[in-house]
């Protein structure tokens, strides 16, 4: 936790370093610690002692979370609203950490369950029709004027949409972990396992990519200084990605919100659209329950008529 006010949350470095031996990554331990200090500020702000918490101090934490004047873990104030996402999972780590006081037999004056989750806006999932992605996969080579980005950003694109990886399991992906026939093996979201496959078009745009790459990190993406360069692990950054999309967005002028992340659900949409068995997308997307697959397959007004046409008892 920042050490920028008293700390008041009993155990923490115990919790933390629960979290590190039970094998949450290093990115959610993080999270859980940031979004931790941020409760702690608000206890001591407000002057609340943490084992006299009840439910109303909840009530006004949630209250302080959708404020505009809340600071932020490096106690800057805050710019914009939190949305109910990132309110919920800030409740959530709050939630974790009661527990694990629990499991450890000490004494909490809330169970968890007092910590109720507000309520989230369901957005219609919006995917950019199949030539406008396809003019997005292929803008770097457009649009970048040093050929070695061109290749690497193409190769990214192209992988991001060929397998529907997410993109934290894009830029940790390291060159031992792809076989000759275009297998990858990927160490996924909760440390699940699994398989995609590399279709012949982002196949060949990665050996492209791989002919220019001259650098030591076992990465397969690498920042353009890494490119010819001997130090050992560097990798692109997430930042860069969702960047440089939104640019070649913007230049084509592709009304629909589009992100790595769009490339994930266009890959299940147009699989789902083409006839693809959900389970197997399940499969490809490394998704723990076929419901959260499903909300891909159904996400698509064009799959939706379809399925209408087709079913419907008068349709004829």
């Amino acid at each position: 936790m920042p050490k920028t006010t008293k700390a008041q949350l009993p155990l923490l470095d115990d919790y933390l370093l629960n979290l590190k031996v039970n094998n949450y990554s290093e990115e959610t331990t993080y999270n859980y610690e940031r979004d931790l200090a941020v409760f702690n500020d608000f206890l001591n702000d407000a002057k609340i002692k943490f084992s006299k918490l009840n439910k109303r101090d909840i009530l006004n934490y949630k209250a302080f979370l959708m404020s505009i004047d809340r600071k932020t873990p490096t106690q800057h104030k805050g710019v914009s609203r939190l949305g109910a996402y990132s309110i919920n999972r800030m409740l959530s780590a709050l939630r974790s950490y009661i527990k694990y006081l629990i499991d450890m037999d000490h004494p909490t004056s809330l169970p968890p369950d007092a910590i109720k989750m507000t309520k989230t806006v369901k957005k219609k999932s919006q995917v950019a029709e199949l030539s406008e992605l396809t003019s997005l996969l292929e803008a770097p080579e457009k649009l970048e004027k040093n050929k070695k980005i061109a290749a690497r950003n193409r190769a990214i694109l192209e992988l991001l949409f060929a397998t529907g990886m997410r993109i934290s399991e894009l830029v940790n992906l390291r060159l031992d972990r792809i076989d000759k026939a275009g297998k990858i093996f990927i160490l996924g979201k909760g440390k699940k396992e699994r398989f995609v496959y590399l279709t012949p078009r982002a196949f060949k745009c990665l050996n492209e990519y791989l002919k220019l790459r001259n650098s030591q990190s076992p990465f397969v993406f690498v920042p353009i200084r890494g490119l010819n360069a001997s130090e050992k692990d560097k990798k692109i950054s997430t930042n860069y990605i969702q960047e440089r999309i939104k640019r070649y967005r913007e230049y084509l002028g592709i009304n629909v919100p589009t992100s790595a992340h769009s490339l994930r659900h266009g890959f299940a949409t147009y699989l789902a659209e083409s006839g693809a068995n959900p389970a197997a997308i399940q499969i490809l997307l490394g998704h723990e329950s076929l419901d959260t697959t499903t909300r891909y397959v159904h996400a698509s007004d064009k799959y939706a008529q379809s399925e209408q046409q087709k079913f419907h008892p008068l349709k004829n």
